[in-house]
């Protein structure tokens, strides 16, 4: 428009101008003193300011027109890179993985697109602080950019994951592998943050799309390739971090398999299909029923009835495992007390559940609920729980033992136990784990550890219990020991409500025979009941 204004003013300058030239003209040749007329002479230097006038602001135009587009330049350019890191963002990085694919399909060329993410970052941001994070991770950038060829592709995901794609020879994958084995190296070097020192590792997922075809039969996007390094990244770090895996199919259908499982856990806590079964304890040397652990059982309506070890790990995963721990301990409660009262209940404790700083009244509030007496009440907890945080562990624990509750420390011997953590915490019972029991018939060691442990519990005059005792053999060890409690499938396999209550029906052990008046014959019969 300014343009066409110019133009317009530029002609009828012209115009204008003509008339005033032929006007001086014809006032020389007749030497008239006429001259000019000054309404021309008006016109014309009007014409000469607006031509001035367009022209400059036309300047003023492309000049705004230039700084927009270089404004825009760099939105586009900040909407598509880290500004951290300088990398590709989450946002960028698949059109330019697809766009890395189309050209390496024409030199028949693969690509690898690999998902690297930092292991245990947020421990290194909580201990050294967001500023020195952020200087890691513009660090490992730096690092791994490196490394790379020319012609890769580098970008952050979001916080501590990062991804890399290379084009590469399908028949040469090492080559793969060797550039993973160099950045792996490289990131573990010791990262200096002034007065610290911080050292990092990182797990690697890998997938390619050169061999593998999508469900649909056709050849995989940049988003295809993203789930599938996940997938692999996460492989990597089940397997003990620190290392690299390569996709492979039965990944992901495990993966379908444990979301289906974590959908049918969340289902089932709520349906209540999650109930509690008891293994019996004995005191060998008298050979009576002394109590119950209580194992926690899934009855799901698919899958039949499932052991702890299946769901367990991923309720803990899935940050249910409190909720499902506390409707068990529920169901427990109100079964325990209608047996005889000097039977005692053994409970598990998740070391998950123990980070919860309200675990204590939890526990006491179902107490309090049920009627149940905190006296008959064992809570099992493992060797793992007292490192992550040993402080909130013993408050918790001299919360609950000024309650009458009583604590056992489980699976001793497996972890990291020591005499100094057994005199600090006012444990009331050791529970030896079943492998060192099993062991024993096979080799003296297994005998002489526990005769170790029943000694050192003795001397801390702190019980013992062992676990997994399963024949004659490894009963009749234990009893040449000393004083210690029992169980194992030795004296029958865990068992559901109704069975336990079974059983003490026909030993006399239920609080309601118990309050009944029984012959002498009767009352002899009763204490002579395993």
């Amino acid at each position: 428009m300014a343009l066409g204004i110019a133009a317009a003013a530029i002609i009828l300058f012209l115009g204008t101008g003509g008339k005033m030239v032929s006007q001086m003209a014809r006032s020389w040749a007749s030497e008239s003193s006429g001259g000019v007329d000054p309404t021309v002479v008006s016109t014309l230097m009007l014409n000469v300011a607006l031509i001035i006038f367009i022209m400059r602001r036309h300047r003023d135009l492309v000049r705004e027109v230039a700084e927009r587009r270089k404004a825009e330049d760099l939105a586009r350019e900040l909407a598509d890179i880290d500004p951290l890191t300088g990398c590709l963002n989450r946002r960028s990085i698949p059109p330019a993985t697809d766009k890395l694919m189309e050209e390496a399909s024409r030199s028949s060329r693969g690509i690898a697109f690999i998902m690297i993410d930092l292991d245990d970052f947020k421990q290194v941001n909580d201990l050294n602080g967001h500023q020195a994070g952020d200087e890691i991770l513009r660090t490992v950038a730096e690092r791994i950019r490196n490394l790379l060829p020319r012609d890769a592709l580098l970008g952050r995901l979001g916080g501590d994951e990062f991804a890399i794609v290379v084009s590469y020879q399908p028949m040469l994958p090492e080559r793969i592998n060797a550039l993973i084995t160099r950045i792996i190296e490289s990131i573990a070097q010791p990262f200096e943050l002034g007065a610290a020192t911080a050292e990092i590792t990182i797990s690697v997922g890998i997938a390619a799309n050169h061999d593998t075809l999508a469900e649909t039969g056709e050849p995989y996007d940049a988003q295809t390739l993203i789930h599938k390094a996940d997938i692999a990244m996460y492989e990597a770090k089940k397997h003990g971090k620190n290392r690299s895996c390569w996709f492979e199919a039965p990944m992901e259908k495990a993966l379908q398999v444990r979301n289906e499982l974590e959908a049918a856990i969340r289902k089932g806590v709520k349906t209540g299909e999650f109930v509690p079964f008891y293994e019996q304890q004995i005191d060998l040397d008298t050979g009576e029923l002394a109590g119950f652990e209580m194992l926690a059982r899934w009855r799901s309506p698919d899958l039949g009835l499932i052991g702890p070890e299946v769901f367990i790990p991923i309720a803990e995963d899935i940050g249910i495992i409190g909720e499902l721990s506390e409707n068990l301990i529920t169901q427990a409660f109100e079964d325990a007390r209608d047996w005889d009262p000097a039977l005692t209940l053994s409970v598990n404790i998740s070391p998950v559940q123990l980070r919860d700083p309200w675990f204590s009244q939890k526990i006491l509030k179902l107490l309090l609920e049920s009627g149940f007496s905190a006296n008959r009440l064992d809570l099992e907890i493992t060797e793992s729980c007292l490192l992550e945080n040993i402080g909130v562990v013993r408050s918790m624990i001299t919360s609950l033992k000024n309650q009458g509750v009583k604590i056992s420390l489980d699976d001793f011997g497996t972890g990291y136990s020591s005499l100094a953590m057994l005199r600090s915490l006012p444990f009331d019972r050791i529970k030896v784990d079943r492998s060192f029991v099993g062991d024993i018939g096979k080799d003296e060691n297994g005998s002489k550890i526990i005769k170790a442990i029943a000694s050192l519990g003795d001397g801390l005059k702190v019980p013992v219990t062992a676990e997994g005792i399963e024949n004659t053999i490894i009963l009749e060890t234990l009893k040449k020991v000393g004083k210690l409690k029992g169980q194992g499938y030795h004296y029958g396999k865990p068992e559901d409500a109704k069975a336990v209550r079974k059983r003490l029906v026909a030993a006399d052990r239920m609080a309601s025979l118990l309050d009944t008046p029984a012959a002498p014959e009767d009352d002899a019969r009763r204490h002579s009941h395993g």
